[in-house]
């Protein structure tokens, strides 16, 4: 974790990077000379950004296998591991790297160099980021090396959950106080290197309140701590509205994989694309369809389906089918599915498995009879600009049809919602119902689902009406859904809250902090269950014991390697096999 030794690549990565089109990936220093002397706050702030995007993009990413929001294919790759319950080493790295090796190793010269020069909005911005990237390692490992952290001792001890968390909440005020402060016209103005916000200190004030109030809200275990009254004063400050928010917005170009010294990954194409939309093996499960295609068994279909589970073309002439959900509580995973259909793009018929293939159609190459039927699935898969892929951001078999729609989060140019107005209503509903207010709650409840509608519908309309997935939401199923799918202020629950707010925060590390808050009920998801192949697999049960759940993610190699004895002495079962079922601090109840 010392930084030193990461800066110089950090910065020949920065140095090489070609322009991004609005210059927030730019240095105008000779690349072959690079010094932790010569980065500006302002190309600095831009690269801890995208590091840290990185590690919670990647965090939230493969929160969705341990939440069934996604599955994969049956294989031994880590994410499908992640997905039956068993996970292994390889899930731990990435979240850790790209906070610390990417961001954390700029923090101390940002703010040396933005204090020289009174730009207190870059120590704010890097304050807010540092919090978050901590946050989200004490909800990832539990314990982690935080008050000795990212400084000169070379194995920094490890402090408990209840340290960083509340170290987290005092930086995180510390960051409010900066970005309050007015700066004299001779500092880098803020608007130079945030691709976040854009400079609107404004809003970066008001995501810094929202973080808090999500927070907060992570200790309703707590009872001692949980203070309904403060998340709703905090909510108060945090975004109310849409424009508010804090949304980044991510661009498609051309020769964009270049600049990361971490991953060969674009970087200013979505986080959830680089992580799961150039797979072809994950999948959407089919509790997830449910949620968008049958909400509360109103039989009223969410108009976010379409934009949310991938589509492809079947048959002749070719039509567009919306794919099938994995199910996850059946034994398919065991049986070698699914399994990643072909196609077969000529003009003739080919044989396969002693088969014959018609001209352009689906098939399973697999000598396997059950499997055949695998092409239901389809895949979270796009192309992109950035990889010089043919058919940007459509994947396309050979012939041009269509292979995987892409959908709303998992194309290259998708947004990631930081924080935003929506989740901040979902945690007003949650609140106000426990405090008896269903009336609040439901409207809080209403607004932000209508919320998370309208913000998708603002990015889906500059695509035009390409197809069912790229293509905004009807109004008149907007209207039908809103009016009669998601219920009254009369029969509010808390599993209608819960749920849509999964939704709403798909891709997120947050739908996993939520789950763990409320033990994996499904009394608060319905229909959720923990995979079947769990439930048959003696090595996940080694992990994850009889009775308990995936409740943290085991430390990553680096700190297992080179700062063991800090590590064992951080939780008596750091080194353990069932470490991944130990809550983290906030997940035990007080």
């Amino acid at each position: 974790m010392k930084k030193s030794k990461y800066l110089l690549a950090l910065l020949i990565g920065v140095a090489s990077l070609s322009s991004c089109s609005k210059g927030w990936l730019d240095i105008n220093v000779d690349p072959n000379t690079p010094s932790s002397t010569v980065a500006s706050v302002d190309s600095r702030l831009a690269w801890i950004q995208h590091y840290y995007l990185y590690a919670q993009g990647t965090a939230g990413a493969r929160a969705g296998f341990v939440t069934q929001q996604l599955s994969f294919t049956s294989s031994t790759a880590s994410n499908s591991m992640i997905a039956g319950w068993n996970p292994i080493a390889g899930m731990s790295t990435t979240p850790y790297q790209f906070f610390f090796v990417g961001a954390g190793a700029n923090f101390s010269d940002l703010e040396a160099k933005a204090k020289a020069e009174n730009a207190y909005h870059y120590i704010g911005a890097m304050k807010a980021i540092r919090a978050m990237g901590f946050m989200l390692m004490t909800d990832w490992y539990g314990e982690m090396p935080y008050t000795e952290a990212l400084g000169t001792a070379i194995t920094p001890k490890f402090d408990d959950g209840k340290t960083i968390f509340e170290g987290c909440l005092k930086e995180i005020d510390e960051a409010i106080a900066y970005l309050k402060m007015e700066q004299p016209a001779t500092a880098t103005a803020l608007s130079a290197g945030d691709s976040w916000n854009g400079g609107d200190v404004s809003k970066w004030i008001k995501m810094c309140y929202g973080v808090k109030a999500r927070w907060l809200n992570n200790l309703s275990k707590k009872s001692s701590l949980y203070k309904p009254d403060d998340i709703l004063a905090t909510l108060n400050n945090a975004p109310l509205s849409i424009n508010e928010s804090t949304i980044v917005n991510h661009v498609d170009v051309q020769g964009d994989n270049l600049g990361d010294i971490l991953f060969a990954d674009p970087v200013k194409t979505s986080i959830v694309y680089d992580n799961v939309g150039m797979n072809s093996n994950i999948l959407v499960t089919k509790w997830y369809e449910n949620l968008l295609t049958n909400f509360d068994n109103k039989n009223v279909e969410d108009p976010r389906a379409d934009k949310l589970i991938p589509w492809a073309e079947y048959g002749i002439p070719k039509k567009m089918a919306r794919s099938k959900g994995v199910d996850m509580q059946s034994d398919i995973r065991m049986k070698s599915g699914p399994i990643v259909a072909s196609y077969n793009a000529k003009d003739v018929a080919i044989t396969s498995n002693n088969r014959s293939v018609a001209p352009h159609s689906w098939y399973i190459n697999s000598a396997n009879t059950a499997r055949w039927g695998d092409t239901v699935y389809v895949s979270f898969r796009s192309t992109s600009n950035a990889k010089a892929e043919k058919t940007p951001d459509i994947y396309k078999w050979d012939d041009g049809v269509v292979a995987a729609s892409g959908t709303f989060y998992s194309r290259p140019d998708a947004p990631t919602h930081l924080l935003t107005s929506v989740e901040m209503n979902f945690i007003k509903a949650e609140v106000l119902f426990k405090k008896g207010d269903k009336a609040g709650a439901f409207a809080a409840y209403k607004t932000a689902i209508q919320g998370h509608i309208d913000l998708m519908n603002l990015k889906l309309a500059t695509y035009g009406n390409v197809n069912q997935s790229k293509s905004p939401m009807a109004q008149s199923k907007i209207d039908e859904f809103i009016n009669k799918g998601i219920g009254t202020a009369a029969d509010i629950t808390l599993p209608k809250i819960m749920t849509q707010k999964f939704i709403a925060m798909s891709f997120t590390q947050q739908n996993w902090n939520d789950m763990r808050r409320y033990d994996f009920s499904a009394n608060v998801y319905p229909g959720w269950s923990v995979p079947y192949e769990y439930t048959v697999t003696a090595a996940a049960k080694t992990k994850i014991p009889d009775g308990k759940q995936f409740r943290r993610v085991r430390q990553v190699s680096h700190e297992i390697n080179y700062n063991a004895q800090s590590l064992m002495a951080s939780h008596p079962n750091a080194l353990s096999d069932d470490i991944w079922s130990y809550p983290v601090w906030w997940d035990i109840a007080e």
